[in-house]
C-alpha cells in the first residue's frame, strides 16, 4: 500500500485487491493446514499453517500497521496474546501488573507466580509513590492496562513507559479496550501491545483471538517463533473473520463511543446511581489524560449503584435491550456485573483492594439507538428505585 495512508483508509483497504490468482478483491481465505514445497530442499514462503498462514499473515500486516508496530503475531485468544507477551520472563524476575485489571489477567498473573514462574506485584499505577517504590526493585516487565478493566482508570502510558525503561524493564500495554482506532501506545513509548482481538477488532461477538504487536521486529519474530514452537497460532477462518470486523472498525467505535458518551451523562445524574467511571467525563480523575493520550474516550464504561447487589439483580432483570453477558466490543450492548462475572476469580479481599464493589456494573455499548438504550435504562433505574 502507500506510505502515509489514513488509519481508516489502512483498516478499510489493507491486502485488498491483491490476488494474483484469479484478482479478488477481497482476498480468499486460505484453510489449508500444509503447503507444497516447490520441490525437493526449496521451501516456498509456507509450509505448514502453525507456523505461516497467508490469511493470517494479512491480518497481522494490518493489525501492525494500525498499532504502528513492526510485527504483529496474531493468537487464539486474548490470554494467550498476555501470556505470549510475558514469555521472556524467567523464575525470580519481578512483573508489575495494575491492580485493577481483567479478572482473567489478575487470574493468569497470580497462576504463574504461584508456580514459581516469575514474580509479580499489583500495584495502583496511577499512584506515583506507589508506582515509584516498586519500580526501584528494577522489574523485567511492567504491564498497563488503561483504560482498566472494569473502573475504567486512565494511565498516563508515556510516564510509565519512560519510567519501566529507566530501569530496564519491557513496558507492555494492553489496547483493548480503545483498539489502534483510538489509542496507539506504541508512539506512547510501548515495547509491546496485546489485544483480545475478540472485543472491538473484530467487533461481532463471533470470534476468539488475540494479538501481541511489538515496535522492533527482532522481538516480534522471538515471539513468532515461540507461538509456533508452543502451537497458540490463530486459526486462517478466525483471522478472516477478524479481518473482516477491521474494515469498519472506525465507524463502528466512532458511533458506539457517541452513545457511551450520552449513556454517561445520563447516569451521572441519576439518583440511583453512586459513581460512574467514564472517562469522557470532565469529572473523571483521569480525563484530562484521556484526552491528551487518547483520540476519543471509548464505548465502555462502569457505575455504581447505591443499593448494592439488591439493586443489581433488580435492574438486570428489568432490562430488555442490555444483554446480561460477558465480553464487551461487539455491535449490541452487554451488561456484566464484574464480582459475579469477569472478576468472580479474583478473591474478595483483591477486589476491594482494586475498588471492585458489589454494586458496580459494567457497559459494552453497541450501535443501537442511543434512544433505546437510554429508556432500557431508565426502565430499568426506575425498578431500582421502587425498590
Amino acid at each position: 500500500m502507500p506510505e502515509g495512508l489514513d488509519a481508516r483508509t489502512i483498516a478499510a483497504t489493507n491486502g485488498v485487491a491483491q490476488d494474483t490468482a484469479f484478482g479478488a478483491v477481497i482476498a480468499p481465505i486460505h484453510l489449508s493446514t500444509t503447503f507444497k514445497f516447490p520441490a525437493f530442499e526449496q521451501p516456498g514462503p509456507y509450509d505448514y499453517s502453525r507456523l505461516g498462514n497467508p490469511t493470517r499473515d494479512q491480518l497481522a500486516d494490518t493489525i501492525a500497521k494500525l498499532e504502528g508496530g513492526a510485527r504483529a503475531v496474531m493468537v487464539s485468544s486474548g490470554m494467550a496474546a498476555l501470556d505470549l507477551a510475558l514469555s521472556s520472563l524467567c523464575p525470580g524476575d519481578l512483573l508489575v501488573a495494575p491492580h485493577d485489571c481483567y479478572g482473567g489477567t489478575h487470574r493468569l498473573l497470580s497462576l504463574r507466580a504461584a508456580r514459581g514462574q516469575y514474580r509479580v506485584v499489583f500495584v495502583d499505577q496511577t499512584d506515583a509513590a506507589a508506582l515509584a517504590a516498586v519500580l526501584a526493585q528494577e522489574p523485567k516487565v511492567v504491564l498497563v492496562e488503561t483504560p482498566s478493566n472494569p473502573l475504567m482508570r486512565v494511565v498516563d502510558v508515556r510516564r510509565v513507559t519512560d519510567q519501566a525503561k529507566a530501569v530496564g524493564a519491557l513496558a507492555v500495554v494492553d489496547n483493548t479496550f480503545l483498539s489502534p482506532a483510538l489509542q496507539q501506545p506504541i508512539a506512547l513509548g510501548a515495547d509491546l501491545v496485546v489485544h483480545s482481538t475478540t472485543k472491538f477488532l473484530n467487533g461481532h461477538s463471533d470470534v476468539i483471538g488475540g494479538a501481541v504487536i511489538a515496535a522492533e521486529a527482532s522481538v516480534g519474530d522471538e515471539l513468532a517463533a515461540w507461538a509456533n514452537t508452543i502451537g497458540v497460532t490463530g486459526s486462517p477462518l478466525d483471522a478472516y473473520l477478524t479481518l473482516r470486523g477491521i474494515r469498519t472498525l472506525f465507524v463502528r467505535v466512532e458511533r458506539q463511543q457517541q452513545n457511551a458518551g450520552q449513556l454517561a451523562s445520563f447516569l451521572d445524574s441519576h439518583p440511583a446511581v453512586s459513581r460512574v467511571h467514564y472517562p469522557g467525563l470532565p469529572s473523571h480523575p483521569g480525563h484530562a489524560i484521556a484526552k491528551a493520550q487518547q483520540a476519543g474516550f471509548g464505548a465502555m464504561l462502569s457505575f455504581e449503584l447505591a443499593g448494592g447487589r439488591a439493586a443489581v439483580k433488580t435492574l438486570v432483570e428489568t432490562l430488555r435491550v442490555f444483554t446480561l453477558a460477558e465480553s464487551l466490543g461487539g455491535v449490541e450492548s452487554l451488561i456484566a456485573h464484574p464480582p459475579t462475572m469477569t472478576h468472580a476469580a479474583m478473591d474478595p479481599e483483591a477486589r476491594a483492594i482494586a475498588g471492585i464493589t458489589d454494586g458496580l456494573l459494567r457497559l459494552s455499548i453497541g450501535l443501537e439507538a442511543v434512544d433505546d438504550l437510554l429508556a432500557d435504562l431508565s426502565h430499568g433505574l426506575e425498578a431500582v428505585t421502587r425498590g
